[in-house]
């Protein structure tokens, strides 16, 4: 957390360009219980060009720079992405391959949460922890969720209704604040319990 900041900023990053998406959803609805940490959702996935090592250097492309500010300032990251051809969806790999250069994950904290029904995307989770690990971000165990989304439980709002669904969302984001909050009290001794 920057000085002066009394909450967190969780930055939560989809993997689907896909209006109506069960993963967009799960993160619009995401929420912190007791306030402990303010979210703020990526939404230039679509806007980032194709990486290409010979453009990872200043002066970067607008998108990609707003990118690496994001990610570089907020306190963790939560993730949720589909699986497409059984892997990351190509737009989500380029996100992450433009973040390798930039430093922006490095030793951060980090998880994910996947909606699939049961037997998917399993293939994701494993290449999004690869890739994570390359990037050195810390992968929180603790919050990483799999919270099945049917498509029927998102209302028009693009929020998800079931109440029982939002109180896992809400679990693993709890867990998540709790493991950021417990990083900050140990890098700052004179900080109150």
């Amino acid at each position: 957390m920057s000085a002066g900041e009394t909450h967190p900023r969780i930055l939560l990053v989809t993997g689907s360009t896909r209006g109506g998406s069960t993963n967009t959803a799960a993160l619009r609805s995401v929420a912190d219980p007791g306030g402990r940490a303010v979210t703020e959702l990526f939404e230039g996935l679509a806007d980032l060009p194709a990486f290409n090592p010979d453009d990872d250097r200043d002066p970067l492309p607008a998108s990609v720079e707003a990118l690496r500010c994001q990610m570089g300032s907020a306190a963790g990251v939560l993730f949720c992405s589909p699986e497409y051809a059984g892997a990351l969806p190509g737009s989500f790999k380029n996100l992450l391959d433009w973040m390798v250069g930039g430093g922006g994950l490095y030793g951060k904290p980090v998880a994910w949460i996947n909606v699939a029904g049961p037997g998917r995307a399993a293939a994701a989770d494993q290449s999004l922890a690869v890739v994570l690990g390359y990037l050195g971000a810390e992968v929180v165990e603790a919050a990483c969720r799999h919270v099945v989304v049917p498509r029927d439980a998102v209302g028009a709002d693009g929020l998800i209704r079931d109440e029982a669904l939002r109180a896992d969302l809400a679990e693993a984001m709890r867990a998540f604040v709790d493991h950021i909050a417990s990083g900050s009290d140990a890098l700052d001794p004179g900080r109150s319990p």
